[in-house]
């Protein structure tokens, strides 16, 4: 039986419009699921952002706004303590990398030549990540008083010189930075041995047959091929830096005593915003704090694209 050639057009027409209604609906039910991560990213996220734009061109108390244009800006820029801050800032994050890395590194490749009990020693430099860093903090102005701190205890006990750790500003960020180190290296062990695990044995291999002992192996064919990992430590490790506040507001509060020694960007935010209720200054410092931010994640992108 023959079908009529003029019905087949229109049925096919009907089949394709029911299969696009169906299509929408399916599009609709995962924008539907979409929804909520949406709604609270523009919220938590995105509304935050313009709102901190926007009022660092404000003097605000939180109730009463003026428009100042760039003053606000100008004040943070002329002021002596934001700079102190950043300085603050960078010279822990500095030194944190400085021996981090290094020491992280070099565990990992002792972890990574064990033959047993890698997992137990991947745990175990691990844990300190993964514990509260404010419970951290707390444990770590015990053990850094100058006075009753177990670390002090033990150097006098050992008849090396003490040290006032955090009660003097001369010292009170190496307290911060010993910390930051105890916290961050497991961290940097578990990168590392990641790499370690994906460089082609085949490289020790003909290193081998050519005559090279372990240490050269690990000079020249290791460290070269960790260059991609420790420029992603570097650069995700001053992005976290830059957000440093926990830790030294427990150790110092957020003036970041003493003599705002431990005050970094994120606190001096804190104490001009919810201290001082300057919130067009704390606005103008976090625009500032965003663009340094922005600047770091692209070299990251380039880097990690770069294949450094």
């Amino acid at each position: 039986m023959s079908l009529n050639p003029e019905v087949r057009p229109k049925s096919n027409k009907k089949l394709v419009y029911f299969k696009k209604v169906g299509r929408k609906r399916s599009d609709l039910v995962w924008y539907l699921f979409l929804a909520p991560t949406i709604v609270g990213m523009l919220l938590f996220i995105a509304y935050p952002v313009f709102e901190s734009l926007r009022l660092s061109f404000y003097s605000s108390n939180g109730t009463i706004e003026t428009w100042v244009g760039l003053r606000n800006y100008e004040r943070i820029f002329s002021g002596g303590s934001f700079w102190y801050s950043v300085y603050n800032t960078f010279y822990i994050g500095f030194f944190q990398l400085l021996i981090a890395i290094p020491i992280g590194f070099v565990l990992a490749s002792m972890i990574n030549r064990l033959k047993w009990f890698k997992g137990f020693f991947k745990v175990l430099f691990f844990l300190p990540n993964v514990t509260s860093i404010v419970a951290a903090a707390m444990i770590f102005a015990f053990l850094l008083h100058p006075e009753l701190g177990l670390l002090n205890y033990l150097l006098s006990t050992l008849g090396l010189p003490t040290s006032p750790w955090i009660s003097d500003p001369s010292t009170s960020k190496w307290g911060v930075i010993l910390l930051t180190i105890w916290h961050w290296i497991g961290f940097v062990i578990i990168i590392c041995l990641a790499n370690l695990q994906a460089i082609s044995q085949e490289l020790y291999e003909a290193s081998e047959i050519d005559g090279a002992n372990k240490l050269q192996q690990w000079f020249y064919i290791t460290i070269p091929n960790m260059s991609g990992t420790f420029a992603f430590l570097i650069i995700m490790g001053w992005i976290s830096g830059l957000q440093r506040f926990n830790e030294v507001f427990v150790l110092g509060g957020p003036g970041g005593s003493p003599n705002r020694s431990l005050q970094t960007m994120v606190s001096f935010i804190y104490e001009r915003g919810f201290g001082g209720f300057e919130f067009g200054i704390a606005s103008a410092a976090t625009c500032l704090l965003f663009v340094i931010i922005l600047l770091f994640t692209m070299l990251n992108i380039k880097l990690t694209r770069l294949k450094i």
